[in-house]
């Protein structure tokens, strides 16, 4: 890029865009740049949680920008003499290439691969344009590369622990019932339910049943709940009593607290709580909340 002329910023990004040209770099209070830069001078976030771009979606904006140019700025960082990564903006930047703009408005910040990670997911979480799928791979790699909590992670995108634990148990289903969750052609509230079977091939028969029957969510659950999930093959020796109201508040509550499968079954005189875990580490996790320590 050519050596560009700097100007100082004016009361607001408004009064900004209606006086910067192609060729000027207008510093911003925060340290920040804003230009209109080339759109081949910019490469996609590596690390972007969103895999799925919405076609007809795209081409509305771009036609979109061909009438009205693009209203918000991509956000950019540099990446070498002319080069520059985005951190947020990829369907306005790939909208624009299909409108055929040679530039694009760009915020040019100063970011490391944390902050550029960290900014493009907060991004896509908060605009809610992420399936499921995508949601959960997202809250994980957030766990994993800034090393925190699900509380923490739960304040720091604004959402509660029992949503944050609920969406991650979704990457416990198999890969073909992930892939149904992702193209919404069953809700992550049925996918949910299908956690309760411990069999992946249930899980994927009784996804098929979804689709093909056209099952409500709570029509699942109650299947699940029932032990119907499997093909009925075999005669059943027994009917598993269906858990009543309470029993299954309470299962999912401390599913929820202790991020594993929690039954409980309350009898007339006595009641029963059954807490699964996978592995030593799991079970040392689980004895650390009862414990009260720090996870």
């Amino acid at each position: 890029m050519a050596a560009m002329k700097k100007s100082a910023l004016g009361q607001g990004l408004g009064d900004l865009f209606a006086r910067t040209d192609a060729d000027e770099v207008a510093t911003l209070s925060d340290g920040s740049e804003f230009a209109e830069i080339p759109v081949g001078s910019i490469s996609p976030n590596p690390q972007q949680p969103r895999t799925v771009f919405d076609e007809d979606d795209l081409q509305e904006l771009a036609e979109s920008i061909r009438e009205f140019g693009v209203l918000q700025p991509i956000v950019v960082r540099r990446a070498g003499e002319d080069r520059f990564e985005l951190v947020m903006g990829e369907r306005r930047w790939r909208a624009s290439q299909q409108a055929g703009r040679d530039t694009v408005p760009a915020i040019i910040r100063g970011t490391d691969d944390t902050a550029l990670l960290r900014d493009a997911l907060l991004e896509n979480l908060h605009r809610a344009n992420l399936n499921p799928i995508e949601e959960a791979n997202a809250y994980a790699q957030l766990l994993q590369d800034f090393d925190c909590t699900k509380e923490d992670l739960a304040q720091r995108i604004h959402r509660s622990r029992p949503q944050v634990s609920n969406t991650l148990r979704l990457l416990n289903l198999p890969p073909r019932v992930q892939s149904k969750v992702a193209a919404n052609v069953i809700s992550a509230g049925h996918a949910r339910a299908l956690l309760g079977l411990d069999d992946a091939a249930e899980q994927e028969r009784l996804a098929d049943r979804i689709v093909a029957e056209g099952l409500s969510v709570r029509s699942t659950e109650e299947i699940v709940a029932l032990g119907r999930g499997r093909e009925e093959k075999r005669p059943m020796v027994r009917t598993p009593r269906m858990p009543s109201e309470r029993e299954r508040d309470l299962s999912t509550h401390l599913s929820d607290h202790f991020d594993t499968r929690v039954r409980v079954a309350i009898g007339r005189n006595k009641g029963k709580i059954t807490i699964e875990f996978a592995s030593g580490d799991d079970l040392e996790r689980i004895m650390a909340i009862l414990d009260g320590r720090t996870v």
